[in-house]
């Protein structure tokens, strides 16, 4: 998990209407991705890979057919990175 590259990932509002789609619909074809959204085949295209760099979809293919489905893997390493700055909070407030 690249850090940057989440955080890049989940800065764009497009990117977190995908993910949240993926996770409320399970794994989608980019077309019925695509078609949720009144944007381009390409610029969806760019937001999915951008998310899959991150690591925060997978890709299955299938025959002529790519399928994403979330990561959320990621999203719970995510809160455990997030969870150490919490550790020992309010010990030097006394």
């Amino acid at each position: 998990m690249s850090l940057p590259n989440v955080f890049k990932a989940l800065s764009d509002p497009i990117r977190r209407d995908i993910l949240m789609m993926l996770k409320k619909k399970g794994e989608m074809s980019a077309g019925d991705i695509a078609s949720e959204f009144e944007l381009s085949n390409a610029t969806i295209s760019y937001h999915l890979s951008l998310l899959k760099k991150a690591d925060l979809i997978f890709e299955n293919r299938q025959q002529k057919y790519i399928y994403y489905k979330i990561n959320v893997s990621v999203f719970e390493d995510i809160v455990l990175w997030c969870m150490q700055f919490n550790e020992g909070a309010g010990k030097n407030d006394e």
